[in-house]
């Protein structure tokens, strides 16, 4: 009779055991936990509460209930969460797919249910699998710049977020306790659920076998790490597409994610005879020229720019106006909310909202001159936003309108 995946017969690797599979298990149990906080983290940097503009999950309900004002000190926050959730996620991956490879037998095994604690069990087997899947694949395209899932990828990662770890926490909850006892049992092969019957001869060892995605895991760590930091080091980033493309040479010579060529800015629009920026508030309405500007008293700033696909850049040196004396010039004191406005032609982030805090910060700025010179087109010349601790989608860049009030 031919062995089907349901007969603990059909798997004969040699490698499966519950203390093999309890090593990825902790592994994972400690890097999961870390990626859904900075997952959550991350998106509270958006301030999704300024709605509708921000707010890529209006129907959020109870999941946002951690949500506040993203503060603005330090500035490299974003940098570093950000940072690490898209590294570790990356770094991950081998340990996952092992994980996973290691339990599989049990996905398949007979009769599916045997009570209710273990239907309960299978429910969140299914929900943890699927979840990780979904979560690592939507992940990795949108930071390979590929992502090809209908909708957004805010609002399908940030449910697929909780769907995870809910099934996460209870699979944990309920296999913890064998995990621990398999890590302290020095005899391999304890786990009959997981152990082969009649195992095939072994070509590698357990610990060589974990050798192997350790080495792969670090690996990737070595290919992507590097997209967050300047110079050489970020040549190492052979697997980003942010990583080891030199961004040019002079002040300006620092990563940028989208071109002038690719938003479509029109350079007719943004010379200096013609580009002007409305800014209105409760005081009412101005238009100003770059060189009215550039006679406003300006100010300097050393911030890093950080995006959502993980890359970031050191502190740059940025001079301009300060916000809150923007706000000051149409009637919004103290400093209220913010809507900023684009002339970019296409895209999902014409306009971004901020918040009152970070118009308030003497550090943000609507930025004319970077490291001693004027701004480049790609990075937003006439004149951009730049906010310490933000996202890097919220430094609106090519500048046309500011709105101060309540939102």
């Amino acid at each position: 009779m031919a062995r089907t995946p349901s007969s603990p017969a059909f798997w004969r690797s040699p490698l499966r055991d519950g203390r093999f599979t309890a090593v990825l298990g902790i592994v994972l149990l400690g890097g999961m936990t870390v990626l859904f906080v900075t997952g959550l983290v991350s998106y509270a940097a958006y301030n999704p509460n300024l709605s509708p503009v921000n707010d890529k999950t209006p129907d959020k309900g109870l999941l946002g209930f951690y949500l506040t004002a993203w503060p603005t000190g330090p500035h490299w926050l974003y940098r570093l969460t950000q940072g690490v959730h898209v590294t570790l996620g990356t770094t991950l991956v081998p340990v996952l797919l092992a994980k996973l490879w290691s339990v599989v037998p049990r996905l398949f095994a007979l009769p599916p249910a045997r009570s209710l604690a273990h239907a309960l069990e299978r429910l969140s087997l299914l929900l943890l699998v699927g979840g990780a899947l979904f979560e690592f694949t939507t992940g990795i395209l949108n930071i390979q710049l590929d992502y090809v899932f209908p909708g957004s990828f805010y609002r399908l990662h940030f449910y697929g977020a909780w769907v995870f770890f809910a099934a996460f926490l209870a699979h944990t909850a309920l296999k913890l306790p064998l995990a621990l006892r398999n890590l302290s049992r020095v005899r391999d092969g304890d786990d009959d659920t997981l152990s082969a019957p009649a195992p095939d001869a072994p070509s590698v060892t357990r610990r060589g076998a974990l050798g192997v995605v350790g080495g792969a895991s670090l690996l990737l760590l070595a290919t992507t790490a590097g997209r967050s930091f300047d110079g050489p080091v970020r040549r190492t980033a052979l697997l980003a597409p942010h990583g080891g493309a030199e961004p040019g040479h002079g002040p300006g010579a620092f990563q940028i994610n989208k071109t002038a060529a690719y938003a479509r800015i029109d350079a007719r629009e943004t010379a200096d005879d013609v580009w002007r920026l409305t800014v209105t508030g409760p005081g009412g309405t101005v238009r100003l020229s770059r060189a009215a500007l550039l006679a406003m008293p300006r100010h300097g700033a050393a911030l890093p720019i950080a995006c959502v696909e993980g890359w970031s850049t050191s502190d740059q040196r940025w001079h301009g106006v300060r916000l809150r004396d923007l706000a000051a010039l149409v009637g919004a004191e103290p400093a209220t909310d913010a809507l900023v406005a684009s002339l970019q032609a296409h895209g999902s982030f014409r306009r971004a909202a901020l918040r009152s805090n970070q118009v308030a910060d003497p550090r943000s700025l609507l930025a004319l001159h970077v490291n001693g010179a004027p701004l480049t087109p790609d990075h937003g010349y006439p004149a951009r936003i730049v906010v310490p601790a933000a996202p890097g989608v919220l430094h609106t860049k090519w500048v046309a309108r500011i709105t101060f009030g309540e939102l």
